[in-house]
This record gives C-alpha cells, structure tokens and sequence, in this order.
C-alpha cells in the first residue's frame, strides 16, 4: 500500500490517485499504465510536453511519473518543473535509462521527489513517492569513479547544460555529434 494512499492533499475530482505518465515509448507507458491502474490510481498518459500541458489544464494529478529522455525539443526536466509549477504537493518521480548525478540534482531541484534509473518497476516506483525526506542513513561507498563513469557524468552535465541538444553538447565536448549519439546508445558501465 502506497503511504501517500490517505493524503488528502491531492484531490482531483474526488480521485485521491490521480497519476500522470509522460512517457514517449508507447509500449512501457500502456504497461506502467495497467500496472498502476490494477493499484487503485486512475492513469493520464501523455507522449509529450505538449499533451502533458493540455492534461495538466484539466487535472491535477497528485502523482507522475517522468521519463527524462522525450523524442522533440522538451526534456523530462522541463516536464518536472512544470508539473511541479501546477502542483507543488504533487509527488513527481523520473525515471531514465540515461541516469548521472547531474539530471538527477537538477530534477530534485526542479521538484522531482525521487530519481530512478531504468529499468524500475512499479514497486520501485510506488515505494519513490514515499520517499520525500532524505535519508541520511543512506550506505556512502568507497568505491571510486572510473574513467567511464566520470566522462558519462561529464555527457550528462553538458546535456542537461544545453537542454539535451545533442548537436550543442557535442560542439561544447569537442566530439563529433555521432560519437556523443553512439555513447548515449550504450548501456552505463
């Protein structure tokens, strides 16, 4: 059971579990979306920032998920600050499978209550929401940065710098535009 589940902060038409998923690739939206609907939330879906604001015109959602890399010009950064500017009791999580210490500081700053790095299920997703205090239990490590690790932070800082331009953010890197959309295309080391 979501701890949020009795906070009657969110309230939109009388539905308590109002969630909004923006997310572009249709197929994991449909099953994060039937996932969470078989939890008791009532599912908005949208592909892009635009429907996202058209959405957000007509409820308010106590709940969204954000995934952070969308097809066009926005980024799920952009969704984050203004789902967060409609609502800020609204409990936002990203979700992405491009994740670094940077889109993640900028997301928490932007209003985003948790960072997740893909994949994550929807029990990963639900237990995120109640996660809106920090934890300074948290387990520190000793291992340190690789090489790899550090230039992909380094990619994400750039990116999320220029807005996800790929073409601005390579110029800035010094690399050619497909060398930075080939290493985007790898899975994190």
């Amino acid at each position: 059971m979501n701890p949020m589940a009795e906070d009657n902060r969110h309230l939109d038409d009388d539905d308590e579990r109002l969630l909004m998923i923006v997310e572009d690739d249709e197929a994991f939206a449909r099953t994060l979306a039937r996932s969470f609907e078989r939890r008791g939330y009532t599912v908005l879906h949208a592909e892009s920032l635009e429907q996202m604001e058209t959405l957000l015109a007509q409820h308010t959602p106590g709940y969204a998920v954000v995934d952070l890399k969308l097809k066009g010009e926005a980024t799920g950064l952009t969704c984050v600050r203004k789902l967060h500017a409609a609502s800020e009791d609204m409990l936002i999580v990203v979700l992405t499978g491009y994740a670094s210490i940077t889109t993640a500081v900028e997301a928490v700053k932007l209003g985003a209550c948790h960072y997740l790095a893909k994949p994550s299920n929807t029990d990963d997703i639900e237990a995120a929401f109640g996660f809106t205090e920090g934890n300074e239990e948290v387990e520190l490590t000793n291992r340190s940065s690789s090489i790899k690790t550090l230039e992909w932070e380094r990619i994400h800082e750039v990116l999320a710098e220029t807005g996800f331009n790929i073409s601005e953010a390579a110029r800035r890197l010094g690399m050619h535009r497909r060398t930075l959309t080939r290493k985007l295309d790898k899975r994190r080391v």
